[in-house]
């Protein structure tokens, strides 16, 4: 007999079941055979507490110390490695700059202007003549994504819940204070729910007669590309424009592009286009050296966001015992921690805790 009924085992979910087994017991329903497979299991995230707005980054300020300090058990590895990320002002882009820097000062490690000396240390494949100013984010570190991911089912399922794959959530009822799943793995119930289904969160939602939350899917394309012979970008910080039109940075060996493209899609299993991979190669092209010839692999994964890119996190005022942990965005793997920890506080009714208490009212849902 369930106490919480997790819905969606990406991070969101694997995170809400971590901290809630800590009051009870937990089922999580996952509808593919893999948790992870949309969002979390493509993501090629970064932790930066220079990215996003207010709410995201305080999520990601109280999420630092978990990883830092993971608890015993949690992570083979340390989830953190120091990256950094160079920011370019490229053509066209010079007020976006000042924004950026102004944006980054308020970071634990805040961001700095750099010479064009420093920046051509950094990443030697630029050419110094491709842009003008240039802005270092010295905190910005990579995730152990699949690490962080297992980490936290791991922990779920060693405290007692259950991870439930196959498991796709099609009817939900509440009946004498449970909620009731009927899915393809079986019927499941318990008296509190968590919407963690990310690009289907608002269809869960729509289930159980709440009032949807108007989150929207948006594809992101990401491609690994080949180095040229005697190029290594191992030490190489993440490198971005400031008008955010391309991301790049090391990865297995080769060099992880992406076009930063966020293109409203239906929920479903969303495969990279050929042009937007075609664009990360030139966009990077626009500031490198490199000539860029062979894509190694490229993927897809789905974002979901508000309009106004803050999560949802909390009970719903509409729906006795159904709680909603959606809306993550780009920010799921980095946010994890410090979201996980506030949901399970406002689902059990604890409140939250002091640092995240300002954030509540912006992020719970409304009626």
């Amino acid at each position: 007999m369930a106490d919480f009924l997790v819905v969606g085992g990406g991070i969101a979910g694997a995170a809400a079941g971590w901290f809630l087994a800590r009051h009870g017991r937990v089922t999580l329903l996952e509808a593919e055979r893999v948790p992870g497979a949309h969002s979390t299991g493509r993501s090629a995230a970064v932790f930066s507490e220079y990215y996003g707005g207010p709410a995201v980054r305080a999520l990601t300020a109280a999420s630092r110390a978990f990883y830092t300090d993971p608890p015993e058990g949690f992570s083979p590895a340390a989830p953190l490695r120091p990256l950094g990320v160079l920011a370019l002002e490229t053509p066209g882009s010079a007020g976006l700059f000042e924004e950026a820097l102004a944006a980054g000062a308020s970071a634990p490690e805040p961001a700095v202007e750099i010479d064009r000396s420093r920046a051509l240390e950094l990443c030697p494949a630029l050419r110094p003549d491709s842009f003008g100013r240039a802005l270092y984010r010295p905190g910005v570190c990579d995730i152990d994504v699949d690490a962080v991911h297992q980490g936290f089912l791991r922990g779920l399922r060693a405290a007692g819940g259950t991870v439930v794959t196959g498991a796709r959530v099609l009817s939900l009822r509440r009946l004498r204070g449970r909620w009731h799943a009927a899915t393809a793995a079986g019927e499941f119930s318990a008296p509190v729910v968590v919407d963690a289904a990310g690009a289907w969160a608002d269809e869960v939602a729509r289930l159980a007669d709440a009032a949807p939350a108007g989150l929207v899917p948006r594809r992101r394309t990401a491609a690994v590309a080949e180095l040229p012979p005697g190029h290594g970008a191992a030490r190489w910080p993440m490198v971005c424009d400031v008008a955010d039109t391309f991301y790049a940075k090391p990865e297995s060996g080769g060099l992880l592009l992406s076009p930063a493209d966020a293109t409203p899609v239906p929920p479903g299993d969303v495969r990279p286009d050929d042009l937007d991979v075609a664009r990360a190669v030139d966009r990077f092209g626009t500031v490198a050296r490199l000539r860029l010839r062979h894509i190694r692999h490229a993927w897809a994964g789905l974002r979901t966001s508000t309009d106004d890119d803050v999560p949802v996190i909390g009970p719903d005022p509409g729906a006795p015992g159904f709680c909603w942990l959606a809306g993550l965005g780009g920010y799921g793997i980095q946010t994890a921690p410090a979201a996980g920890a506030l949901l399970a506080a406002l689902a059990v009714g604890d409140g939250p805790p002091p640092a995240l208490a300002p954030l509540v009212p912006d992020l719970t849902p409304r009626p």
